[in-house]
């Protein structure tokens, strides 16, 4: 039996994601900023991350935006399959969300309608978003707005097979370094293992919506992601890229099958602010 789900709420929803994740980060990343403040041995990097702490307060207290980049509007939408919406197309209710939310937030309005032309949309639309189809009669929307200072620092890698983890492992560090004070240390390491050229990207931005500190399943993955983020924070880049030994909170990675002839490597790295946000209708 079909479970009926109206438009309107959807958009509803969004709206109400759109305000609050840009003025309230996430118990996960307030949690690894509060760690690194207590264990960061850089007296500077310790001033930074006690700055960064005191921006979250205010932004919450005055309802201010975490960051001027309030970011493009990245959703992942699981929908079940007893799922039926009514009144309106569930692309447009997400749209339309992002519309409201921005405007009557008062966020920044940061995308444009064509990329060489450059003229803003002037409500932040279109979003975008990803679709998978699930089992069951619910809607479950991430929302991950994504600023692109941190975005613009991401890299692909089309790896041979032969490069192996260690190919990986040299790949993120790599993006890292070269990112270096660009993407708005500590940050946050998405990567995507497998796949073909987009989904390895795909799999990266999706990695940056699991909460911080939170491990892989596969025993491989989670001992890799530790490693990389012990490694990650020896490289001294530090708070606000001035020095220090945490230029990195997490590193989540995710996995797929991939092609006999390929090892695809995608990393998306996102800053301090790593705002992420999940509703279930």
């Amino acid at each position: 039996m079909l479970r009926e789900i109206k438009a309107e709420k959807i958009t509803q929803t969004v709206k109400e994601m759109c305000i609050r994740i840009n003025h309230f980060l996430s118990d996960d990343m307030k949690n690894v900023l509060n760690r690194a403040k207590e264990t960061e041995k850089s007296e500077l990097g310790c001033k930074i991350l006690g700055q960064l702490q005191q921006n979250l307060q205010i932004a919450e207290s005055e309802m201010i935006p975490i960051c001027q980049d309030t970011g493009m509007a990245v959703f992942f939408v699981e929908v079940g399959q007893d799922v039926h919406i009514i009144g309106g197309l569930i692309e447009d209710a997400i749209n339309e969300g992002v519309r409201q939310g921005y405007t009557d937030g008062f966020l920044r309005k940061s995308v444009v309608k064509d990329p060489i032309l450059r003229e803003n949309t002037k409500d932040n639309t279109p979003a975008i978003i990803h679709y998978s189809i699930v089992a069951g009669d619910k809607i479950k929307i991430t929302f991950a707005p994504k600023g692109f200072g941190s975005e613009n620092m991401s890299r692909v890698f089309m790896l041979k097979p032969a490069d192996g983890i260690e190919g990986v492992k040299n790949a993120v560090l790599q993006a890292v370094e070269d990112a270096g004070p660009n993407a708005c240390p500590p940050m946050v390491v998405g990567v995507g293992v497998g796949g073909d050229f987009e989904k390895c990207a795909i799999l990266a931005k999706q990695a940056l919506t699991r909460p911080a500190g939170e491990h892989s399943e596969i025993p491989y993955v989670a001992d890799m992601e530790r490693e990389l983020l012990e490694r990650i924070n020896k490289t001294g880049i530090g708070p606000g890229g001035l020095g220090g030994t945490t230029t990195a909170f997490a590193v989540n990675v995710n996995t797929y099958p991939t092609h006999i002839a390929g090892l695809p490597v995608a990393i998306n790295i996102c800053c301090h602010a790593n705002r992420h946000i999940v509703r279930e209708l």
